[in-house]
């Protein structure tokens, strides 16, 4: 069966340096990866990793917002990049984006119901005034808003959170079959993280939507998700079910992610091992080898090729040299690592 909407071997370079050949400098965001996410069975998969490591990028390139250096991100299997008209309208109500800056969505000099009206009129959701109301109503209560405490205001009378689950709502009126959220909590305020984060997952859980969730915290990671991607510098470190991940990371970048969550108490860890560090500088071009390395105590000298996704007894997927003699993930294809059976 066609996915949904699959990435399919993409790898992202961005250019700069000076206007002579010999000073341009390239920095690989996205290499090689490859993942797709069925239309039928509804899935919540985080894609995690510190600052720099392509998740917003990877966000980017499944929204089409930009183009793959190389490889191809297909929605119904068609490549995006060379969708008509009426494949990139279906496209736009199947595949909504909830975006990290809650004020950067709305234009200050409108309302926030032009944020809500704007998709039901350009897709024709509503037959009627009242049926848009109607409609609206709906979406804002979904997400635990009131509606005569949000409309007819400007966004700068609303707080933070109100504005995220606004722009929840308006993802919702268009009943998306996936919902990619690029982090979309971390511009608010502790208190209301819960609140959104409970709406993003009753919508997963109620109306069947689909989910990727971009994140550098793990913490809300495993609050929500089902599966977790970690990324490290532009590729996948370690995949597979979050409970697994999170309780017993393989990959050493892994446990070093999750060992440096602080803990309300000290001396208390999410995981009981270690992790020695190396205190190096991480170079942002890769030599071929495991980008890891730099930083890893337990690199040795066949880090210096990059190794493969291996399959590991317990159906995740790890890409370190410890478990090379494991079965290697068929292509890099994480759809069957990520994939909920129904």
């Amino acid at each position: 069966m066609t996915p949904l909407l699959e990435a399919h071997h993409v790898r992202k370079v961005y250019s700069g340096g000076g206007l002579l050949q010999a000073d341009k400098t390239e920095t690989v965001a996205v290499d090689d990866f490859t993942l797709a996410i069925d239309g039928d069975t509804p899935s919540f998969t985080t894609i995690a990793g510190e600052s720099g490591s392509g998740k917003t990028t990877i966000a980017r390139l499944l929204l089409g917002i930009a183009p793959p250096t190389s490889g191809t991100v297909r929605y119904r299997g068609v490549d995006i990049g060379a969708m008509g008209k009426k494949d990139m309208r279906a496209f736009r109500q199947d595949v909504q984006a909830i975006f990290q800056d809650p004020f950067e969505v709305y234009n200050p000099f409108y309302k926030i119901d032009h944020i809500l009206t704007t998709p039901i009129e350009k897709f024709g959701l509503a037959s009627s005034r009242q049926q848009a109301a109607e409609l609206i109503d709906e979406a804002l209560r979904t997400v635990g808003l009131r509606p005569d405490e949000t409309l007819g205001r400007y966004p700068h009378q609303l707080s933070g959170g109100q504005r995220q689950r606004i722009t929840i709502a308006r993802a919702l009126l268009l009943k998306p079959k996936l919902i990619i959220a690029d982090e979309p909590v971390s511009m608010v305020d502790a208190s209301l993280r819960a609140t959104i984060l409970a709406s993003l997952h009753k919508l997963f859980i109620d109306f069947g939507i689909s989910f990727i969730y971009i994140t550098h915290d793990l913490t809300t990671a495993y609050q929500v998700s089902e599966k977790v991607v970690v990324l490290y510098h532009g590729t996948v470190a370690e995949a597979g079910d979050v409970e697994q991940v999170i309780k017993d990371p393989k990959h050493p970048y892994t446990r070093e992610l999750i060992h440096s969550i602080p803990v309300p108490d000290p001396g208390n860890s999410w995981i009981e091992e270690a992790v020695e560090e190396k205190d190096v500088e991480v170079p942002d071009t890769t030599t071929g080898g495991c980008r890891y390395t730099p930083r890893c105590a337990h690199a040795t000298d066949r880090c210096e090729h990059m190794p493969p996704l291996y399959r590991l007894d317990d159906g995740r997927v790890a890409s370190c040299v410890l478990y090379d003699d494991r079965e290697p993930l068929d292509g890099g294809d994480l759809t069957s690592i990520i994939s909920v059976t129904p």
